[in-house]
């Protein structure tokens, strides 16, 4: 359970970020950044996550990023799709076919930094990226 928990709450591996009809272009997330934070099990279990993850430009407005979090438990790597719902504000869905989880991802970008939620039926992770 812990394994498929943590594997549920680091959505970040291939996120595609692209702005809806009329919206604006998506800021520059190219390069890579790092950080973590706390991640809660549905249990209520607690530990503390490091991720690493590298954009790369896919298109005039989408990126590819790889990502890979860590905690002291598990390892995962997540694919999660993700739309720009405001300005720097993106929202998604994702899915871990290793372990069968489904949840949704929120990321606010200011400057160098990125406040990602993430969450599902299984737990929740809030987690803070820096260039």
């Amino acid at each position: 359970m812990a394994r498929k928990l943590a594997a549920t709450l680091f959505t970040l591996i291939f996120i595609v970020v692209r702005p809806g009809p009329g919206e604006s272009q998506a800021v520059n997330l190219e390069g890579t950044w790092s950080g973590g934070g706390p991640v809660t099990f549905a249990t209520g279990q607690r530990e503390q996550a490091r991720c690493r993850a590298h954009y790369r430009r896919r298109s005039n407005s989408g990126y590819v990023v790889t990502t890979v979090c860590a905690t002291a438990s598990a390892r995962a790597e997540q694919t999660a799709v993700l739309r720009m719902i405001g300005e720097n504000k993106y929202r998604g869905n994702f899915y871990n076919s290793e372990y069968g989880v489904s949840g949704t991802v929120y990321v606010v970008v200011r400057g160098n930094t990125q406040s990602v939620k993430v969450t599902s039926s299984a737990g929740w992770a809030s987690f803070t990226f820096k260039r």
